[in-house]
């Protein structure tokens, strides 16, 4: 049997197969050092070989460069190696699925910590019966919530989008499985926030704090007037609490989670993995292993030389 290993370097590193607790690094100074370990290591205690590797999910960021292209670069060589199938999956849209997830009554997450203040929106009771007034009620409620999504870009920026799925009826961002302790990766299509029915309000962009802000105001304002709607930004991701004054800033602020779908152990992993696994049955281009960086390289071409007046090498040609 198969299994699915999922890599991201987008923030420290985090390393699982799908079904088993992921390897998490936060310190940046070694987390690349360790991947190659780690990897090993998750393969070992999930009791499977390499070659029996037939998916590798990957982070493509947006994130810093040199992180960011170390879990790539490893990804594409096992791939290579192993014959696996290698997919792509950007960090900044499953953190819109994971809050969609626990928001619509999901208990998937019930033992993630940083989560548990997340209010669940849609209540396990009228689940199976979305046609009731409650039910109908509750769907509203939970399709008023945006999520600004972020990643932590150092020099004092975020990478960030901001995400809205607009299907009243598209019910629970992704269904996992819970059985003996088993995440199961497969994908309740009536039950998940399609890609298709996603939308990206801004796209994936880097800024600064203070001027994201701004930008999902006058965004969710425009939103607000045009459909009548009282929108809520909920905030997610890595860097959200070094940021947390701008937060306040924010016109309709949510709840606020400094965490991203790949620090919330099992399920997190299986969640990301289905996401992406699902994207790219649907649309290849969307599962395409190129990084995504965002910010300009700070090396750039130099200006030619100001031709000077009387300077003997300014009109030389060699």
């Amino acid at each position: 049997m198969g299994c699915t290993l999922v890599i991201d370097t987008s923030y420290g590193s985090t390393v699982g197969i799908v079904g088993h607790a992921p390897i998490v690094e936060t310190d940046s100074r070694t987390h690349v050092e360790r991947l190659q370990v780690n990897i090993a290591r998750s393969l070992d205690e999930a009791g499977y070989q390499p070659s029996d590797i037939d998916t590798i999910v990957v982070g493509v960021g947006p994130a810093p460069f040199t992180g960011l292209r170390a879990g790539i670069v490893a990804a594409k060589a096992i791939a290579f190696a192993t014959g696996a199938r290698l997919v792509g999956q950007n960090v900044l849209d499953p953190q819109h699925e994971m809050m969609h997830n626990v928001m619509s009554g999901s208990n998937i997450f019930d033992s993630v910590d940083f989560l548990a203040h997340v209010p669940r929106l849609v209540s396990p009771q009228t689940q199976d019966n979305v046609n009731g007034a409650v039910a109908n009620s509750q769907e509203y409620e939970l399709n008023r919530h945006v999520t600004l999504c972020v990643n932590d870009a150092r020099r004092k920026q975020l990478y960030f989008s901001l995400n809205h799925c607009d299907t009243v009826d598209a019910g629970y961002a992704v269904s996992v499985a819970v059985q003996d302790g088993a995440q199961s990766s497969e994908m309740n299509n009536s039950q998940r926030c399609d890609v298709e029915h996603e939308s990206r309000w801004i796209d994936m962009d880097i800024d600064y704090p203070e001027h994201i802000v701004e930008r999902v105001n006058a965004v969710v304002a425009e939103h607000s007037a045009r459909d009548g709607v009282h929108y809520v930004v909920d905030v997610a991701g890595h860097g959200v609490a070094k940021y947390a004054a701008a937060w306040k800033q924010l016109d309709t602020l949510g709840c606020v989670v400094d965490g991203s779908i790949l620090d919330a152990g099992a399920p997190g992993v299986a969640m990301f993995a289905s996401i992406a696994t699902s994207r790219a049955l649907r649309n290849t281009s969307a599962a395409t292993v190129e990084p995504l960086y965002l910010r300009r390289p700070d090396a750039e071409v130099p200006a030619p030389l100001k031709h000077v007046l009387g300077h003997a090498g300014a009109g030389r040609r060699d």
